[in-house]
């Protein structure tokens, strides 16, 4: 019999939530023949990233995935609309008579509370702990991303490597992919670098940089991102199309690719700049160097949570750690040029470790197949 999964996700960081959501329901779907109802609030973003997305509708059928509009938490349910497994998605509210459905409902569900990716130790102690609901006969677990065998592992779909290497194997593939996103000859001689950043990032000072580096930069750019200083340097709005050259440098703006496309981009850029979860994790899969721009945070616990990930992935990369973390304003008064010319110096390093990294992550198994071992552990138990 097919199981059944609920997968409920609200959209606060704009594209990273549902970008990580959607790519969990399409790879259990596609791979493990789950039947998948996604429950999201914003579709608009989600359109953004699934272009075949009907932003008007309540009910849908995108990709063999059931998108349902969750516009609040009234409604009535019964046993019979709860799924086998029911996931939460960053301990989002779930309706209250979903839940009361679910403690009706027997056996009862697998509930899982899916929580963000971070490289701290802690998250091998909490993986798979458990959480009694207050008042009814239901049990959740916590599910955690990771980089450990004793955490959940990190997204990726079975043939993404293959697709990659496929892409990567005669370089006309990229320039083509780029030419098709508007860029010009030029533009493809130059070092290609790809910015997805939040609005505080230091991108004017970068772009000063790059202007007065020595060797020609390309910056592509997704309409919407770093808009004041895309605008600032432009002389003008940043709408998709829109390209400036200024000294060394050249910026692009993109239209905001479909998923798929991302990957393209990044696989085809020699740097990536990145943001939050999902462009994150994407980064270190495309095998290139990236530079990680965290979700901020209160009292700047964001940066312990940088610190781990850089303790793990950058050690002996002392460029990009640099870079990171005056990137992430943990450095005050950078010199931007300096940090440049090393990180580009330390490059053949890191892509090589970039590699290495992906086939020692890779050892502990994806993320989709170890859930569904430990949703069958727990219908079995």
């Amino acid at each position: 019999m097919t199981l059944r999964l609920d997968l409920f996700c609200r959209v606060i960081d704009n594209y990273g939530d549902i970008g990580i959501c959607w790519r969990l329901a399409r790879q259990l779907h596609a791979e493990h023949g789950i039947a998948v109802r996604l429950w999201v609030d914003d579709l608009a973003s989600f359109s953004r990233l699934q272009p075949d997305v009907d932003t008007g509708a309540e009910h849908q059928l995108v990709q063999g995935v059931a998108v349902r509009h969750w516009r609040g938490q009234d409604g009535a349910f019964t046993p019979a609309d709860v799924a086998d497994i029911v996931i939460e998605f960053f301990a989002v509210d779930l309706p209250p008579a979903y839940v009361a459905a679910m403690a009706q409902c027997t056996p009862r569900p697998v509930w899982l509370n899916f929580e963000g990716l971070t490289a701290e130790e802690w998250v091998e102690g909490c993986h798979r702990l458990t959480s009694p609901h207050p008042q009814l006969p239901l049990l959740k677990h916590f599910f955690f991303p990771g980089y450990t065998d004793k955490t959940g592992g990190l997204l990726r779909e079975a043939a993404l490597d293959e697709q990659r290497r496929a892409f990567l194997a005669d370089p006309a593939t990229a320039d083509n992919f780029l030419r098709a996103l508007g860029a010009t000859g030029a533009e493809l001689a130059a070092t290609r670098v790809s910015l997805f950043c939040y609005p505080f990032a230091p991108v004017a000072p970068l772009f000063d940089a790059w202007r007065d580096s020595d060797d020609a930069v390309t910056c592509f750019v997704p309409e919407g991102v770093a808009t004041e200083a895309v605008q600032g340097f432009l002389g003008g709005p940043a709408r998709a199309g829109a390209v400036a050259t200024r000294g060394r440098l050249t910026v692009r703006v993109l239209p905001f690719v479909p998923q798929t496309d991302y990957d393209k981009l990044l696989w085809a850029c020699d740097v990536n700049l990145v943001r939050g979860e999902d462009s994150w994790v994407r980064a270190q899969w495309a095998g290139k160097p990236f530079v990680w721009h965290i979700y901020a945070q209160d009292d700047h616990l964001h940066h312990k949570k940088l610190r781990a990930f850089l303790q793990r992935y950058a050690n002996g990369l002392p460029a990009l750690s640099a870079f990171t973390l005056a990137w992430n304003g943990v450095q005050q008064h950078a010199d931007w040029p300096a940090l440049w010319h090393a990180l580009r110096a330390e490059a053949p390093q890191i892509a090589a470790h970039a590699i290495t990294w992906q086939d020692q992550v890779a050892a502990h198994g994806d993320l989709t197949g170890k859930l569904l071992a430990f949703v069958h552990t727990l219908r079995g138990a």
